[in-house]
């Protein structure tokens, strides 16, 4: 069985939305999605076949206060409207394929993190409720968002834990796997201020927490370096963009951009994509 697995990023991941068009213009479906954050928050329009619908709701939704802005810090103590963009905009003003996404008939995960425990959990999406609450688990940022409750749990963002969940694909079963990056070749993570200030906002009530931000740096160049490896052996191909897009930009010709580069990349190795979902 083969895997596509969905690198997050907050607005970056545009170009793996680009990719994923790419593939549903092919009518390419991998029967195993995985994804953290905004990667596999747009991975579910991909599952439910639209077409050019991720590209749609950012050009026109990324300058509407009711989509991000600081005043939705008062309001629901997160940067993003999480009544908007996980209620209305799915559900009302850019419908979502609720009925096409819930036949697909293979597994669709969503990597979270645990706030009490810190470790990497991975929801099932096609459980997810109306208001898309897994997704909102999977985005929820230290900082930006609040922790997420799902069934009793509260989560924050997926890439905390595992940024790249291309092992817990593996650990499935799939042997070859098409992996989506949003950085660079060459990018290294390193620990940032906003890591920093997040480490101290939760070292009291989710002190689990500290120690998972403090180590994504490190867990997440590794598994870059792993999944590099990976493509060495034939194992996986890699899809990243050549050169970086800042994950709050607001420039749309840029998202825009972004978007036809990862659509074109995959376009061109479409041929070498097709084969990883053929059986040895």
């Amino acid at each position: 069985m083969s895997g596509i697995i969905l690198e997050g990023g907050t607005f970056r991941p545009i170009f793996s939305a680009g990719v994923m068009d790419a593939l549903l213009e092919e009518d390419v479906m991998f029967p195993y999605c995985i994804g953290v954050s905004a990667g596999i928050s747009f991975g579910v329009s991909y599952i439910s076949k639209q077409k050019g619908r991720n590209l749609e709701v950012l050009l026109k939704c990324r300058k509407d206060k009711r989509y991000i802005s600081t005043r939705n810090l008062i309001k629901c103590r997160s940067l993003f409207g999480l009544d908007f963009v996980y209620d209305e905009v799915p559900n009302k003003l850019f419908p979502f394929d609720w009925d096409t996404f819930l036949k697909y008939e293979g597994k669709v995960l969503v990597g979270v993190t645990n706030a009490k425990t810190g470790k990497a959990e991975y929801l099932n999406a096609l459980e997810t409720d109306r208001k898309c609450t897994i997704l909102q688990a999977t985005c929820a940022m230290p900082l930006f968002f609040p922790a997420i409750n799902w069934k009793e749990n509260l989560y924050y963002d997926g890439g905390l834990a595992d940024s790249i969940p291309i092992k817990k694909s593996i650990e499935d079963g799939n042997q070859k796997n098409l992996i989506i990056l949003t950085r660079p070749k060459g990018y290294y993570r390193t620990l940032g201020r906003d890591s920093k200030l997040a480490m101290r906002l939760l070292r009291n009530k989710y002190p689990e927490m500290v120690e998972v931000i403090r180590k994504r740096p490190d867990m997440y160049n590794k598994t870059v370096e792993y999944c590099e490896k990976l493509e060495r052996e034939g194992k996986a191909i890699i899809l990243r963009p050549e050169y970086n897009v800042e994950s709050m930009e607001k420039d749309l010709a840029a998202l825009e951009r972004n978007y036809k580069h990862g659509y074109d990349m995959a376009k061109r190795q479409m041929n070498e994509i097709k084969k990883l979902l053929v059986e040895d």
